[in-house]
């Protein structure tokens, strides 16, 4: 039997967090979609029509790429729009899957078991889960007021699979601004019978940033802690404020610096890019360019953290320590880690900056200028 399958991706995944989609975040180092396509690709689909958001179509092609089955289409303001959209698209098949690309935790073996309860007769089949846990119904307050059953309730997953002809037959009878949970419901409103088979808790649907740490131990994935270190020193010339961990202090002298001098940032940029073997700070953004001129080194600490989310990798901890006679660090030590963590996504309780002296030894002492040195624990897949 000819299948082909269409990945719904059209979400936003705001409750996830983070910059983008979760379907294209990072999960054990590759795109949470690119799982899905990995496992319908190798399980032998004709075809996968992928249906993302317009704005996201770059992100999609990158997340995809690597793959000759997939078709990228424009999906619509709903589930069931952009499901009539991947049909619309989809070439011919005997079967078509529909699946959530929010749910990387598909295996070849659960697209043979549905495309096997296919070819035995049924016209509709979905994975599912029995519902183990006692339901209450509870009112607006949090107050209990009834008892349900939970005898033959189901969790239904995803990919839901159809006969194509009776998928096709059920969106074409559906109403034209119809909205359905599923396609499951799409084909039964139409008068399809629809069957299950067993699920698999590694089908779970990625809903919040903890979601993907929780699959990732379901699906076995190691990781590893890595640690980087980096130095970063800057002289002192004229100006009247120093910029330390993205934060200006006033005082005498000025850092100088092709970008901004922040020497706090700057060693920490070295120390996410050693952890992760990406090279120094500055074969990332060169001083022989000038668009880095004067730059805020803001830009330069979120581009290390974007590359750890695509690496799969979370930055656990980071410790900055100044060295320098002067400014005084103390009163501005907490709003250098409120900085720091705002712009790492880290709780506070995760940034640690410190200061200390040379007892006037050396160029530090002498206040030529001043240094940093950070650390930073970063936990990528093995």
């Amino acid at each position: 039997m000819r299948f082909a399958a269409i990945i719904v991706a059209g979400g936003r995944g705001e409750r996830a967090g983070g910059d983008i989609p979760k379907q294209y975040r990072a999960l054990a180092g590759k795109p949470v979609i690119a799982w899905s396509v990995s496992a319908l690709a190798a399980a032998g689909a004709t075809e996968i029509v992928v249906v993302c958001a317009p704005e996201h179509a770059d992100l999609c092609h990158v997340a995809t790429r690597g793959s000759a089955a997939v078709t990228i289409v424009d999906g619509g303001a709903t589930r069931t729009a952009s499901v009539r959209a991947g049909l619309a698209a989809l070439g011919e098949a005997d079967a078509i899957l529909v699946h959530d690309a929010a749910r990387p935790g598909l295996t070849v073996e659960m697209i043979g078991a549905l495309v096997s309860t296919l070819r035995d007769g049924a016209s509709a089949v979905a994975p599912a889960i029995a519902v183990p846990d006692t339901l209450r119904r509870a009112d607006d307050a949090g107050r209990i007021v009834e008892d349900v059953a939970r005898d033959g309730l189901m969790r239904i997953q995803t990919p839901q699979a159809f006969r194509a002809q009776a998928l096709r037959a059920a969106y074409a009878a559906l109403a034209p601004n119809a909205v359905m949970t599923d396609d499951v419901a799409v084909a039964r409103a139409n008068g399809v019978d629809a069957v299950l088979v067993t699920g698999d808790e590694k089908l779970m649907k990625i809903t919040y940033a903890e979601d993907i740490a929780m699959l990732e131990r379901m699906l076995g994935v190691e990781r590893i802690v890595c640690v980087g270190n980096g130095v970063d020193a800057h002289r002192f010339g004229d100006g009247e404020f120093v910029t330390l961990c993205g934060v200006r202090i006033a005082h005498t002298k000025g850092l100088v610096g092709h970008s901004d001098a922040d020497a706090g940032w700057h060693a920490l940029v070295d120390a996410i890019l050693g952890a992760l073997g990406e090279g120094d700070i500055g074969a990332h953004f060169p001083p022989s360019d000038p668009q880095w001129k004067g730059a805020d080194s803001e830009r330069f600490l979120r581009h290390a953290a974007k590359l750890a989310a695509d690496a799969g990798a979370r930055i656990v901890h980071v410790d900055v320590t100044l060295l320098c006679e002067r400014p005084k660090i103390g009163t501005h030590r907490e709003a250098m880690r409120a900085r720091t963590a705002e712009v790492l996504g880290l709780p506070l309780s995760r940034v640690s900056v410190k200061a200390t002296t040379t007892e006037r030894m050396g160029f530090l002492g002498r206040e030529e200028g001043l240094a940093a040195q950070a650390t930073a624990t970063v936990e990528r897949p093995a």
